[in-house]
């Protein structure tokens, strides 16, 4: 199982591919459109939502196998 950060996670895209490449996750989303929350909660709800970037504590996240950002 992979360690995931997604920053401006949006609908949680990475998640989706993830999903569909078969790699197992832990996956946290840094991301603040309720829309986008919504959406990628429906999909995957295993994210585990961190809110917004500029308050992430980033020493918190040791040991990540992946970083991955939107736009």
């Amino acid at each position: 199982m992979i360690k995931v950060l997604s920053l401006f996670d949006g609908i949680a895209g990475a998640a989706q591919a993830l999903l569909e490449m078969g790699i197992e996750h832990e996956y946290y989303a840094s991301e603040i459109d309720k829309y986008a929350i919504q959406v990628s909660r429906t999909n995957h709800p295993n994210i585990i939502q961190i809110g917004d970037v500029n308050n992430v504590k980033f020493e918190d996240f040791k040991g990540l196998d992946l970083l991955v950002g939107g736009f």
